[in-house]
């Protein structure tokens, strides 16, 4: 007791034993969002790169749009929006210390981080084959990326982001990969859990303006 006391004494206020000033900025979350800002743009790039084509050649938007299957590229973006769900659910499981479930996999309010992160990482992968399907597709129907310059504007927008959402699911693996390494969930362990949600979510609203641009402004 009088340990514990000496240690609570020497805190100071407004801190928390082992982590710092409560009002001090987490430095990974920080230069996460830093890095965001400098991919966000990278994409303003790729934008600014599609409607300058557009502008320039717009008789190409009006005959090979025609390629796209909207309706498909809906449902996949669907999937991707539903797996920043599942990630924010796991984010509140890693805030709270919880890595894994604690009962039954059917009883969903039991599962942990781990368990919902994989639960994107299935969705992500589903986004990603599907955008590889569609791809094919159109190479099939002769919209290839040296076929014109709004195939090569197409594929290098959509395929940037892919190669993102790619190293997203790389990052998922290491954080659930994590979990069974470890015997005790660190508070680092949940930081990393925590920014690579902000990266997924960056990716996710990317892809949002992306399907706007690309699928709705035909």
């Amino acid at each position: 007791m009088a340990t514990a006391s000496a240690v609570h004494s020497s805190t100071p206020a407004g801190t928390i034993p082992g982590h710092g000033p409560v009002t001090r900025p987490n430095m990974t979350s920080v230069g996460t969002i830093v890095w965001l800002a400098s991919e966000l743009m990278f994409f303003a790039g790729l934008f600014a790169m599609y409607f300058t084509i557009r502008s320039v050649s717009p008789e190409l938007w009006k005959t090979q749009t025609e390629h796209l299957n909207v309706p498909y590229a809906t449902v996949n973006t669907l999937v991707l929006v539903i797996s920043s769900v599942w990630c924010q659910l796991g984010v509140f499981k890693a805030e709270h210390g919880q890595p894994a479930r604690t009962g039954s996999l059917l009883q969903l309010s039991k599962w942990g981080m781990r368990e919902w992160y994989v639960l994107t990482y299935v969705f992500g992968a589903i986004f990603v084959s599907g955008q590889v399907l569609e791809y094919a597709t159109l190479v099939h129907e002769g919209l290839s990326i040296s076929a014109n310059a709004y195939g090569s504007v197409f594929y290098l927008t959509t395929g940037f982001h892919a190669l993102h959402v790619t190293g997203g699911l790389l990052a998922f693996l290491l954080i659930i990969g994590r979990t069974f390494t470890t015997r005790r969930y660190t508070h680092a362990q949940a930081t990393g859990a925590i920014v690579t949600s902000y990266y997924w979510h960056f990716v996710d609203v990317v892809w949002i303006a992306l399907f706007a641009t690309i699928y709705l402004l035909k």
